[in-house]
């Protein structure tokens, strides 16, 4: 079931609730803001706590699927730094997705590659099971 949230109120999220629609921690949000990773400034309340915005959720899940899919804080923080910067370095931001989207592609053969082994294992150890010869599997230590 998809889940409807409710309209960011006009003085933002606190930061608890900012970290339940993003799905990250509270000290997640701080690091990403401190590592330079968030590409606005984070509105403050005159108390100095943090208010986010719908902008600072969108950015936020970016970076998390950034950082899921394998890339580095470094590149992230590059990323943003572009978006930060505006226009005219656009051909910079594909390129950095591009060389990103190949790196998650090389690793996803190499899961894949090793998904067809396991996948091969288990139809071994299903085979010998309804043969009723799994006994004859090879073991550690043992004699074949």
């Amino acid at each position: 079931m998809l889940e409807v949230k409710s309209p960011i109120p006009a003085d933002g999220l606190t930061i608890a609730d900012a970290a339940r629609r993003t799905g990250v921690s509270a000290h997640t949000l701080r690091y990403y803001e401190r590592a330079g990773l968030v590409v606005t400034r984070v509105d403050r309340t005159s108390g100095g706590r943090r208010r986010y915005r719908q902008l600072d959720l969108d950015w936020i899940k970016i970076c998390t699927k950034l950082r899921a899919t394998g890339m580095p804080i470094k590149t992230i923080r590059r990323y943003a730094n572009l978006v930060a910067a505006g226009r005219g370095n656009e051909p910079e931001r594909l390129a950095l997705l591009e060389e990103h989207r190949a790196d998650v592609l090389a690793r996803l053969a190499k899961l894949q590659e090793n998904l067809t082994l396991i996948d091969r294992k288990i139809g071994v150890y299903r085979g010998r099971l309804e043969a009723g010869d799994a006994d004859g599997l090879w073991a550690p230590g043992r004699p074949g």
